[in-house]
């Protein structure tokens, strides 16, 4: 059974490859969404080729909606997405991929049934298919190259859905296993680089030394090193001048 999860359903009109479709359920499902309809399929359904494609998300085709026509598929929805990458001189109100996810969100969140249609791969929706939308779907493509894989446009949709629908972290870090260096380790590495510096003569001349102990500071201090960097780059210098002693 499909999930409880509310959310649109996504109508595959007239699709002409099994292998796209189950790219398009695959993709569907990469973003948690299960709600596959299937208007008058090119090669008849079941399609053995779907299946094969769908790699883990077959279970969407098992539970697809199949009709023969658009309107069938579209019945019960209050507000129909249509989607397409050229103009074509109806009057619409034209989203992009972003904004309309997020009306058809609240439209969702409203207690309406909202579709989103893919045309063929071919030459996508045709106008029909168009005057049946509430609006229109708009991808800002390579205008000299327009042309969009069903898959890719139902995995950009999808994407968009989950970005206005989840928690989405726009940034995280990866500490493997150890924490950042607090403000104590960080001036501890400050004061073993000055020390050994300036046993090397580094800080030349007089002058300036002091000068230039505040720039190499401030350079730790833009650094977001961890405790384990932090530890890595004071073995590195004590090891520096092992060799040193030892006449390297």
């Amino acid at each position: 059974m499909p999930s409880d999860t509310p959310q649109p359903a996504f109508v595959l009109v007239r699709p002409q490859m099994g292998e796209n479709i189950g790219a398009a359920a695959r993709a569907m499902w990469n973003f948690g969404l299960d709600r596959m309809r299937i208007v008058a399929p090119r090669d008849g359904w079941p399609n053995p080729k779907a299946d094969a494609m769908a790699s883990g998300a077959g279970r969407l085709l098992d539970e697809a909606m199949l009709t023969d026509t658009l309107e069938g598929a579209v019945a019960d929805c209050t507000y129909v997405f249509a989607t397409t990458a050229r103009q074509r001189g109806l009057t619409k109100p034209v989203y992009s991929p972003e904004e309309a996810m997020r009306v058809a969100a609240q439209k969702i969140a409203g207690g309406e049934k909202v579709a989103v249609l893919f045309g063929p791969e071919r030459a996508g929706l045709e106008n029909e298919d168009i005057a049946l939308a509430n609006a229109i779907v708009s991808v800002p493509v390579n205008p000299d190259f327009p042309s969009l894989n069903l898959a890719q446009c139902v995995l950009l949709t999808g994407y968009e859905w989950r970005r206005n629908t989840a928690e989405v972290t726009a940034l995280a870090h990866e500490l493997a296993g150890t924490d950042w260096a607090n403000a104590s380790e960080m001036a501890h590495l400050a004061r073993h680089y000055e020390e050994r510096l300036e046993e090397a003569g580094f800080f030349f001349p007089a002058a300036k030394a002091e000068n230039m102990k505040v720039n190499l500071r401030n350079l730790w201090s833009r650094m977001p090193l961890t405790r384990a960097d932090v530890q890595m780059l004071h073995g590195i210098l004590r090891q520096m001048v092992r060799w040193k002693e030892r006449g390297g």
